[in-house]
């Protein structure tokens, strides 16, 4: 048996984190840094992902190239693909984290428009990301996709529902992908409760403390509950791990 240090050894390996230049992103890709990866830090704002990459590389000693991406776009997701394997020649991870949802009064005031960007970014573009970078994959050596959905999937309702409709289907995506180009290709979701992120900023301070006041854990997550937990399920410790549904959340939805 390999001892498990080596198991979740990352060195030399590349991992790329839509939505990595702050939150959930931010802490994943530097938790891959710090397990000996390369990173590549994609997001819409090139200066944020520049920033994030320089304080990874200062604080790592490992590479971290900034990518402007904006997922929603169906052809930026090549040009994401194209900068990978121009910088690096491969690719070993990719996590699809990259997501929005956007504030509304109520459900008759959603517009199309709103609709559309959060299918756009929560569920089209991780598609097509994952067709690509999943392809590329499995014509090298393999690798592993992360899908961050969210618990509210499995319990939605009326305040998030565009985006809880969107992250469930990249949930089916997930699934599907699992067994895509398995062996050599695994597929894993993860799926956060109420993290400290933009997205729970937006529900103001009350709301963040009634969150955390009913959480057995007795507070909300933050980032860095993310980052050990993606850094396993992409190394070979966690080789017979394909399909799965991970819950983070403190154990608030235990019950389902």
């Amino acid at each position: 048996m390999r001892p498990l240090p080596e198991l979740l050894d990352m060195t030399d390996r590349v991992a790329v984190v839509t939505g990595g230049s702050r939150g959930i992103g931010r802490a994943v890709a530097e938790g891959f840094a710090m397990a000996g990866a390369d990173v590549v830090i994609a997001s819409r704002k090139l200066d944020n992902c520049e920033r994030a990459a320089q304080e990874i590389e200062a604080a790592t000693g490992r590479r971290a190239l900034p990518v402007a991406c904006h997922v929603g776009r169906w052809n930026d997701a090549e040009l994401l693909l194209d900068a990978v394997y121009d910088a690096f020649d491969r690719c070993d991870v990719l996590v699809n984290n990259a997501g929005m949802s956007p504030v509304y009064e109520d459900l008759p005031s959603v517009t199309e428009e709103l609709y559309d960007k959060v299918h756009a970014v929560n569920a089209r573009g991780p598609f097509r990301l994952s067709a690509l970078f999943g392809a590329r994959m499995a014509e090298r050596d393999g690798g592993c996709i992360i899908n961050v959905t969210t618990a509210g999937t499995l319990r939605p309702d009326a305040t998030d529902l565009p985006y809880a409709m969107a992250k469930a289907g990249l949930n089916a995506l997930t699934l599907a992908l699992a067994g895509a180009w398995a062996p050599k290709v695994r597929a894993n979701l993860v799926m956060p409760g109420a993290f400290d992120t933009d997205i729970s900023k937006a529900w103001g301070a009350e709301m963040q403390a009634q969150a955390a006041a009913l959480n057995p854990m007795k507070r909300i997550g933050v980032p860095e509950d993310m980052a050990g937990l993606c850094v396993f399920l992409a190394s070979d410790a966690a080789s017979y791990i394909n399909g799965a549904q991970v819950l983070v959340d403190g154990g608030l939805f235990r019950t389902l």
